[in-house]
């Protein structure tokens, strides 16, 4: 699987694993929140093996902490990243649905394939045009 472009925070995580940590922040809100494997299986419908494996990478990666079938917590550097890539999600979903006219959940889908591509130059011009064009109200 292709990894992201180089990020201001130096990390490259698979589209997958960056799935898993955007999942996460959905999950824990402002990121103090506890996450359970069931619950993130449950979010991404998939298995907790699935879940098992991602949780390894992203905590070798800083971004998240685990004591062995604990909860999971998002680390300050975790929330930052997971953050982003939602970010990213509904600036993008936005500018699809409201500029494009897009159907939201093909939007949606379409979004989630952009965000892991897309550089952080390229984003911060899209971000603009979407705020100048709809206002900074996020969807």
């Amino acid at each position: 699987m292709a990894l992201r472009p180089e990020r201001s925070n130096a990390l490259k995580l698979t589209q997958s694993n960056e799935d898993y940590l955007e999942a996460i922040v959905m999950l824990a809100g402002d990121g103090s929140q506890p996450v359970r494997s069931v619950d993130l299986a449950n979010q991404m419908g998939v298995s907790k093996p699935s879940v098992n494996k991602a949780i390894a990478v992203l905590k070798k990666s800083g971004l998240i902490e685990q004591e062995p079938y604990g909860d999971i917590f998002l680390t300050k550097r975790g929330v930052e990243y997971g953050k982003s890539v939602l970010k990213r999600h509904h600036t993008l979903t936005r500018f699809l649905v409201e500029i494009l006219g897009v159907d939201p959940d093909l939007a949606d889908d379409e979004a989630c394939e952009i965000e892991h591509t897309i550089s952080d130059d390229t984003f911060a011009k899209w971000e603009s045009f979407v705020e100048r064009s709809l206002g900074q109200n996020e969807a």
